[in-house]
């Protein structure tokens, strides 16, 4: 978490000072990057790190002006690594200037402290990649022709904002990696993230490398619009625990998302791709239209689909069973106490230590009664 005024500076490379300034460190790293675009003999290596590569002219017809698409290559790893420094520059950003000063006034507790940061910056991520994927698939004009998943593969060729967005999202996802060292994630919570974390890479770079972007377009953008209201609805709820609603939106849209994942992905692999003309493997023409690959690439979509379907029920039981202990604790403390139970005389008249007598005449009847 750099930028910040510290008190005390640990010992130089110590595991603290790497925490501590590593978003300077990484600032630095991407300054010498765009440095080398000033100098003729480093420019054309700083390039590579910093624009699209691999952009090829094509003229649709003659009397349209030509059109630069892109392919993909090996230099895309050198962009990827250029934008995941602009992406740990950002994420920390983020965590000093807005996500810190909100810490600050709901005084949260570590536990509650780890998960808010950890919604705050995945909610500005999916906010922004689903603003900028609604305007591709806009663009796209998805919703009038759905064909366009599967119709002329292999998509070798890719418009600006398309490949542009997947090298972001890739770098985004490789640079959640080193934070959780950066941001001291508790042990606990490290599984956890480095489950969707891997998922994520595995996932979006597949796409990316089998040239299915289309589809994985597609399938990412209503996957992160659930993802945003589970995240905003986290964090206002740590907010004000009354504020809890967000949940019960995000349930319905989950259980949709999931349906519309499924269904579009048999529709592509299962009946769209085997009726293509390019049916075969090749990698020089980036076609990989096999039964093999097409399979794979499904029961690995349809067993993630069921491992979050999996955890999302667990989610729910869990709900369910505070939800009931809570309610059930509150009918103890409403239920009216029992009336405490009159206690009964000792036997032989005698109460307390006290002995009764059942006569009830006076003293002096009683004494001139025995003289």
């Amino acid at each position: 978490m750099g930028f910040r005024k510290k008190n005390k500076s640990p010992p130089v490379l110590s595991h603290e000072f790497v925490i501590q300034n590593h978003a300077d460190m990484v600032s630095c790293l991407a300054m010498i990057i765009l440095l080398g675009l000033m100098f003729e003999v480093t420019a054309k290596f700083a390039i590579m790190f910093i624009t699209v590569q691999y952009n090829v002219t094509q003229i649709l017809d003659e009397k349209s002006e030509p059109v630069n698409l892109y392919q993909y290559g090996p230099k895309d790893v050198a962009t990827v690594f250029f934008y995941l420094l602009i992406a740990v520059i950002l994420h920390a950003l983020i965590q000093e200037y807005i996500l810190d000063k909100m810490n600050r006034r709901l005084h949260l507790s570590k536990t509650k402290h780890s998960k808010f940061n950890e919604s705050g910056q995945l909610a500005a991520f999916y906010l922004f990649s689903f603003i900028w994927g609604c305007s591709i698939l806009t663009a796209e004009d998805f919703a009038t022709n759905p064909t366009f998943l599967w119709e002329g593969y292999p998509h070798t060729h890719m418009v600006f904002q398309v490949k542009f967005f997947y090298i972001c999202q890739i770098a985004y996802w490789l640079h959640a990696l080193p934070e959780l060292y950066f941001q001291k994630v508790r042990k606990e919570d490290i599984p956890r993230q480095l489950y969707y974390i891997c998922l994520y890479v595995v996932h979006i770079t597949g796409a990316y490398v089998l040239n299915l972007h289309r589809l994985g377009l597609v399938l990412l953008v209503p996957h992160y619009l659930v993802e945003l209201l589970f995240h905003a609805s986290r964090l206002f709820y740590f907010s004000d625990e009354n504020k809890q609603k967000g949940f019960t939106l995000w349930a319905l849209l989950f259980v949709i998302a999931r349906l519309l994942t499924l269904t579009l992905s048999v529709l592509t692999f299962g009946f769209g791709l085997p009726r293509t003309e390019n049916q075969g493997f090749s990698l020089a023409d980036g076609n990989f239209n096999v039964l093999t690959i097409r399979m794979t690439c499904l029961a690995a979509i349809c067993l993630t689909q069921a491992w979050m379907m999996w955890k999302f029920i667990n989610f729910q039981l869990k709900k369910w069973r505070e939800h009931s202990q809570n309610q059930a604790s509150k009918k103890k403390m409403v239920s009216p106490k029992s009336k405490p139970h009159k206690r009964e005389p000792a036997r032989g008249g005698a109460a307390n230590g006290v002995v009764k007598s059942e006569d009830k005449t006076s003293p002096r009847a009683r004494k001139a009664k025995a003289s």
